[in-house]
């Protein structure tokens, strides 16, 4: 259904694209994408991000949830990759979750978007998408909802099934009102079929 999915967060490097995907925690895409054009404006790489007054940050990215915190995390993010990464962004997993704000779910969007290095990031959607199909139980963890799907997938689609699972439950198997009805997996999900019976 999503042969172009991809990565709707703007960011015209990877340093940008780390930030904009830390900012993205609880927040929308789009909410990130209104706030980041006057941060990247003034604050375009972690050189600069790195000096940065806190609370001028908090006033550019203030429409985003949880700004304040977000705000700490990103500057002292890039303080970090400047002072102990040579201001370089870690191509590795455990390296680049030893930075504030980041996680799993991070680490894997920042190397697969920005780097081609095959992971698969499990968000809300993700989440959502794997439960309502079965691929996991619904006790799962995000992590476990990782590890399942990395074993099914084939790890050369691990970032474009990331994307297309997300483009699915953003904008076809939705939280509120999915489209069972009109869903191609119908056959397949048992969410679904309870759904459309009703």
């Amino acid at each position: 259904m999503f042969p172009e999915a991809h990565g709707e967060l703007d960011a015209a490097t990877p340093f940008q694209l780390l930030i904009a995907v830390i900012l993205s925690a609880q927040a929308t895409d789009k909410g990130v994408n209104k706030a980041t054009p006057a941060l990247f404006a003034k604050y375009p790489d972690s050189q600069s991000l790195a000096s940065a007054d806190v609370s001028d940050v908090e006033n550019l990215i203030k429409t985003i949830g949880l700004y304040r915190s977000k705000a700490k995390n990103i500057v002292r993010t890039a303080e970090m990759i400047e002072t102990e990464f040579g201001g370089e962004i870690p191509r590795d997993k455990d390296l680049l979750q030893t930075l504030p704000g980041v996680g799993r779910k991070t680490a894997n969007v920042v190397l697969g978007d920005a780097f081609g290095i095959p992971g698969i990031a499990v968000d809300t959607h993700v989440e959502r998408v794997s439960k309502r199909l079965q691929l996991v139980k619904q006790s799962a963890t995000v992590t476990e909802v990782e590890e399942k799907l990395m074993k099914v997938v084939p790890e050369k689609d691990w970032v474009v099934t990331h994307h297309r699972l997300i483009f699915f439950g953003r904008y076809h198997c939705t939280a509120r009102a999915p489209k069972c009805v009109a869903c191609p997996v119908l056959p397949y999900c048992h969410f679904g079929e309870k759904t459309v019976l009703k």
